[in-house]
């Protein structure tokens, strides 16, 4: 199973890279709307998203009162129809990014991620600890690395709408 989540957190944020590799300073940077991010804004979610999750799996195992959650279907974070009102912690920064600090914070969030994982030295009580997610309600903390790599696929979907957005405003 780890090998698998490693291998699946490492294929997607390539998929990310390469998404957004080619992209201008003021295609990463543009706004469709007032109430929509831009390309950069997505990216910086995604990494607030992977720092708030270490802190909320480091919170779960210290938990003393735990009762056995029951486990989700976490695949439900790829449905794009369901909309979610991203928590305050995670809202990106409104200023524009460059490229390069972008991808200097993704490559450090998931390095902090890998790293705090590497740290465990038995997991298995990820599958016995729980804790609230904003989206899917009580999760066991296993689950919650797995929707790491499962809300950066979602946001992926969302930057390729966004590319075509543009393209169509061009």
């Amino acid at each position: 199973m780890r090998n698998l989540v490693n291998d699946n957190l490492y294929e997607t944020r390539n998929n990310l890279i390469k998404e957004v590799a080619s992209l201008s300073y003021s295609q990463f940077n543009y706004r469709l709307s007032i109430d929509m991010w831009s390309i950069a804004q997505v990216c910086h979610h995604l990494v607030l998203a992977e720092q708030a999750t270490i802190k909320a799996i480091a919170w779960g195992l210290k938990k003393v009162d735990n009762t056995q959650t029951e486990r989700k279907n976490v695949q439900l974070i790829l449905d794009r129809t369901n909309k979610f009102k991203a928590p305050e912690i995670v809202e990106p920064d409104v200023e524009p990014f460059e490229f390069e600090s972008i991808i200097d914070l993704l490559n450090n969030s998931r390095e902090n991620f890998l790293t705090f994982l590497s740290t465990m030295e038995d997991k298995s009580i990820l599958t016995e600890r729980s804790i609230k997610h904003p989206a899917l309600g009580e999760l066991p903390l296993d689950q919650w690395i797995e929707q790491v790599y499962l809300h950066e696929q979602r946001h992926i979907e969302q930057i390729k709408e966004i590319k075509l957005l543009l393209d169509a405003k061009n």
